[in-house]
């Protein structure tokens, strides 16, 4: 790699120009539906609770075209033994293949419908259902139900358009819970649950722009109400390549934010491969010239002084070195942010030879670090290794270790030719780690169970009526409002925007207060663990009907909502929940003269009270009214009440270099 490849923030979109980046987005979003895609479980209920445990080990097939997925045989290596935890109300014998598919979810194909027309895609005349191997073990069949729904669509973006490639429609694998050594642990409650996938074209050439056009697919999805939120019900794969490189994919990155940095290192991981490989060229070190060994070392290092190894001997383990022969100090090749060429090693005899407990392997061009220099001289007599040699040496029982050494030759060799087709796994550092091969379109084929279905036109128009409006044009809308980006960008997100749209339009509520409570004062009310999911749409708006009809303060919006979350669900009607919370809690807006005589009130309670300054005795009146009535009293009106009684300047009209000692209605009310 040069030594000038550009840290993160000092990258610009010339440099990535000149390394010719390339980016394309996979972004699956789970639908919300009651039902999973192809049985009638339940959708959407997480549980880390099981009532059994099933064994299952995977192994490859031959496809229809008598062909191996790539993929197939590097699990095939790992000799893995996978475990599914089930649970009887989430999972049937469907998901276990014990079970003919049921015909496809109608609730879930209409979702998946109406994200394709929103991205102008060509929908197919008919739905094939196809089976793509699933080979990490993450679905108990080996594979999963998929159905390309359109073809050939677009999202605007900057200037331009983002082409976007297909959609499909397909079920959700389980939650991985471990995979330590041969052991690899899943979750079966999401096993199953209704997916779309959003294929775009490689069309972003900055991982700037990839995240946006991330947030576009992201905001469109939730644009129609019938999506899942929260971690893990949206995931990218992101897909990068730079000029003379390849394709390779970061898998599964829960959060948006993420990708800029994951996309940085993988551009600056293959752009130091391709460095790699031209020094091994300088060095007369190609394809048809690699050449590697390995031996049993076990004995010499058996007194070594280096901690990990002595420990391993002394348990019985077995340790080989390799040979890569004129591999000198291209180890140390840095290839990611405080990464080294050596790593790429270390993940695949971790992910593939299962040597987990690390470090699980050194290297002689680490030095001293390790071994001293006399034993690193020793091991050079025994492999017959010269000074331009590099040396790897691992440990562990017999098999992994000859496994280990194998798969280390296998990664020299394909540094001799560049780039290998990876899967790469987005780690928290914003590097990425080696996941597996690249799967191959060998993995595809039709499925047998399930008949073609016709998508009718009717259908499409039906689906067609219900389409929301353009998230780009609302966010247009939402700025002639007068709505400030960071009030845009989160609404637009929020399942509650229906909602926003009514009260503006219908009860004429400003649009800051109406945006304020449903962004912000809600994310408070979840925060404080109330179920905010309990209050409906309508409810929301029959709370905000009541302050627009003159029966609710401003304050008493966000208290009535707090009440209603905090209100166990009941088989009353949504307007009777609203007008129980008002009866309770005596919930009505006071007029000029009830709030005259309230703070007459309470100001005549104060004559055996001293207060520093009138502006503390001002906000102490505001406070005891409000613990009173809260929901019941404007809070500026209530403020300017006390200030006219009290003989204190309002807030804003404080002499110049003074603040003023009453604060703003909002900041009183929120802390009584």
């Amino acid at each position: 790699m040069p030594l000038s490849f550009k840290p993160f923030d000092q990258m610009t979109e010339a440099d990535y120009r000149d390394i010719g980046l390339k980016v394309g987005l996979e972004i699956h979003q789970q639908l919300r539906t009651r039902h999973k895609l192809f049985c009638r479980c339940p959708a959407g209920r997480y549980s880390a609770e099981y009532d059994a445990e099933i064994l299952r080990h995977m192994r490859p097939t031959l496809s229809e075209l008598g062909e191996y997925d790539g993929t197939a045989l590097m699990e095939k290596k790992t000799k893995k033994n996978i475990y599914y935890r089930i649970h009887h109300n989430t999972v049937c014998t469907y998901e276990f293949d014990d079970t003919p598919p049921f015909f496809i979810n109608d609730e879930a194909l209409d979702i998946a419908l109406e994200v394709a027309l929103l991205l102008r895609l060509n929908i197919v005349g008919e739905l094939h259902i196809a089976r793509k191997q699933y080979l990490d073990g993450s679905i108990p069949t080996g594979f999963q139900r998929t159905g390309i729904l359109g073809v050939d669509g677009w999202v605007p973006y900057r200037d331009g358009r983002v082409r976007i490639r297909q959609l499909s429609i397909e079920e959700d694998s389980c939650r991985e819970v471990s995979d330590v050594g041969h052991e690899r642990v899943f979750l079966t409650d999401r096993l199953g649950t209704p997916l779309i996938e959003t294929v775009t074209e490689p069309d972003m050439h900055t991982p700037q722009e990839a995240a946006e056009v991330g947030q576009v697919l992201r905001m469109l999805a939730r644009s129609t109400g019938n999506v899942r939120t929260g971690y893990g019900a949206a995931r990218q794969d992101v897909n990068v390549s730079v000029a003379g490189g390849t394709r390779c994919e970061i898998k599964g990155t829960p959060q948006i934010w993420r990708n800029p940095h994951l996309i940085y290192n993988e551009a600056r991981r293959q752009c130091s491969l391709l460095h790699i490989r031209q020094l091994l060229r300088e060095r007369g070190v190609t394809p048809e010239t690699f050449q590697w060994s390995a031996q049993d070392v076990t004995r010499m290092v058996a007194n070594t002084s280096y901690e990990p190894l002595r420990r391993a001997v002394a348990d019985g383990h077995v340790v080989r070195c390799v040979v890569l022969r004129g591999f000198d100090e291209i180890l140390n090749e840095p290839t990611q942010e405080n990464t080294h060429f050596a790593k790429e090693f270390a993940d695949r005899i971790r992910v593939i030879a299962c040597l987990t407990h690390t470090p699980n392997m050194i290297h002689s061009d680490m030095g001293a670090e390790t071994l001293s220099g006399r034993d690193w001289k020793g091991l050079r007599r025994r492999m017959r290794a010269d000074s331009g040699d590099a040396l790897i040496l691992v440990w562990g029982n017999e098999a992994d270790t000859t496994t280990a050494c194998n798969e280390i030759a296998i990664r020299a060799r394909e540094a001799t030719v560049g780039v290998p087709n990876d899967t790469r796994q987005g780690l928290k550092d914003g590097t990425n780690g080696f996941e597996r091969v690249l799967p191959g379109a060998e993995r595809m084929y039709p499925d047998t169970d399930l008949p073609p279905l016709a998508i009718e036109q009717a259908r499409l128009e039906r689906v067609g009526a219900r389409l929301p409006e353009f998230v780009w044009d609302r966010a247009a809308r939402y700025r002639e409002l007068g709505l400030p980006p960071n009030m845009i960008r989160p609404l637009l997100n929020s399942p509650r925007a229906g909602v926003f749209d009514r009260v503006v339009s219908e009860l004429g509520v400003e649009p800051m207060f109406a945006a304020g409570v449903l962004v912000q004062r809600l994310k408070h009310i979840r925060r404080a663990g109330l179920a905010v999911e309990r209050i409906s749409d309508g409810e929301m708006f029959a709370v905000f009907e009541a302050h627009a009809h003159g029966r609710l303060s401003r304050e008493g919006v966000p208290e009535v909502l707090r009440l209603l979350a905090e209100r166990p669900p009941a088989e009353e009607p949504e307007a009777d929940r609203v007008t129980a919370v008002f009866v309770d809690r005596r919930i009505r807006q006071l007029t000029d003269e009830e709030i005259h005589h309230v703070v007459r009130e309470q100001v005549g309670k104060l004559r055996d009270r001293v207060f520093a300054t009138a502006g503390q005795k001002c906000r102490y009146v505001i406070g005891e009214v409000l613990r009173e009535y809260m929901g019941c009293v404007d809070g500026r009106r209530l403020v300017a009440w006390v200030c006219n009684k009290l003989q204190v300047p309002p807030p804003g009209l404080a002499r110049t270099g003074r603040r003023s000692q009453v604060q703003t209605s909002s900041t009183v009310g929120a802390a009584p």
